[in-house]
């Protein structure tokens, strides 16, 4: 500054401007550093990290560039050029470096938010996020960063301890409490739900209360993120998962197992013991031969030990349709090349009621794949339904409409019929 004043005096310049003229044109001097330091970290060295990071093999500094974390450290040069500056214009020194210091503490905390995000999706990309996600956890880390922050902006600003400042904040803890009440609940929940491994990103989770059912696609401070199988997304809160119970099929989706739980509703008009002609028939299925052979045998041991009069068959041990028609499904299921061999595969009959006598599935599929179970599952009930006619078996339906109307027609046909005989019987005795 004595320079340019000296140069100005020496060319004749009036001595009432010169001390504004040299605050002119060191202001404009200034500016042009600024604007070439700016310049060659932007255009100059910018560039020649982008060139390393992008040539090198090295994926997660790609993740830094893309977060423009070095075009945001870029600003900060233009802005220490100011405050080493500022020295130079005493009257407002002090302004110059509460502006130019405020500017870098800004910069400074965008900086570091670039970075968490940046660290963030880095940690995403190794198997154990999902696990053990940190999305909330760094949420917690901008929030104390911005806090602090702030109050560091203040204190230079009025020129205070920023310790005055956060001592002063006690006072305000109550409010605080209230304002970031969901916050510290999510960091609570968010800490149990990951300690016990209690949900991850991918989960299946199941959710009525809050109509969730679907994948878990996020985890952050606040909320949980699904994605409904109908692609509508829900959002649960974070402690929701720790207070109110939920439904994680996680263990069935690692089991490589999915279990199939379907009854079919026998009508118990259709069961009646087995006749000589009908254990024939039986004989023939392939699925049936060795356990008839051997059911015939035990019962025909147990029937003579006891002198069981064979005339009834109410008397002894008899084969049923509904029990062999048991054992042809148990057979099947266990030949079916979808079925997991094992896990639990029951055939079983349950209380019968006003539809009849469930006779439930109980099995697993091998593949958990939605769409492949609900094929096999159908393809299943769709053969004991067309096979359950042959074991002489009816499934118990509700008369319909179309039940009532035939019936109504069949008995006015048979009505005509009769009256039509009676007149002839009638006329030929005449």
């Amino acid at each position: 500054m004595e320079f340019i004043q000296e140069q100005l005096t020496r060319y004749g310049a009036n001595p009432q401007q010169v001390d504004h003229l040299s605050a002119v044109i060191m202001v404009v001097l200034i500016a042009a550093i600024c604007v070439i330091a700016n310049f060659i970290a932007k255009k100059i060295v910018l560039q020649i990290i982008v060139r390393i990071i992008t040539s090198n093999k090295v994926t997660w500094d790609n993740v830094l560039l893309e977060k423009k974390v070095f075009h945001h450290i870029s600003h900060i040069v233009p802005a220490i050029i100011i405050y080493f500056a500022g020295s130079m214009f005493p009257s407002y020194q002090n302004l110059i470096e509460k502006a130019a210091l405020t500017y870098i503490i800004v910069v400074t905390l965008v900086v570091i938010n670039a970075l968490l995000n940046a660290f963030d999706i880095i940690y995403r990309t190794f198997p154990v996020s999902k696990a053990r996600p940190i999305k909330g956890y760094i949420q917690v880390v901008k929030i104390t960063l911005f806090i602090v922050g702030g109050i560091t902006v203040i204190s230079n600003l009025i020129g205070q301890n920023p310790f005055i400042i956060l001592s002063g904040l006690g006072a305000l803890s109550a409010v605080l409490m209230l304002i970031f009440k969901d916050s510290i609940l999510g960091l609570v929940a968010g800490v149990q739900l990951s300690s016990n491994d209690m949900v991850r990103v991918g989960d299946w989770i199941e959710m009525p209360k809050y109509d969730a059912d679907g994948d878990v696609i996020d985890i952050t401070l606040n909320t949980v993120k699904v994605m409904n199988f109908d692609k509508t997304i829900t959002m649960i809160p974070s402690y929701a998962l720790i207070s109110d119970s939920f439904k994680n099929w996680r263990g069935m989706q690692t089991s490589g197992g999915r279990r199939i739980k379907r009854s079919i509703f026998i009508d118990t008009g259709s069961i009646h013991f087995c006749s000589e002609e009908t254990i024939k028939a039986y004989n023939k299925i392939h699925y049936l031969s060795d356990y008839i052979a051997t059911a015939l045998n035990e019962i025909e041991h147990y029937n003579e030990e006891r002198n069981i009069d064979k005339s009834s068959k109410v008397n002894g041990r008899q084969l049923t349709n509904i029990g062999v028609f048991r054992v042809y499904i148990q057979q099947y299921l266990k030949h079916h090349p979808k079925i997991h061999q094992d896990m639990t595969l029951i055939v079983r009959q349950l209380a019968p009621g006003d539809s009849g006598l469930p006779l439930e599935i109980y099995a697993f599929t091998n593949d958990i794949n939605w769409v492949v179970y609900e094929s096999v599952q159908s393809d299943i009930f769709d053969h004991i339904f067309a096979v359950a006619p042959s074991f002489g078996l009816r499934a118990f339906q509700n008369p319909t409409g179309y039940d009532i109307a035939s019936g109504i027609e069949r008995n006015a046909i048979e009505s005509l019929d009769e009256r039509n005989q009676k007149r002839q019987t009638a006329d030929e005795g005449e």
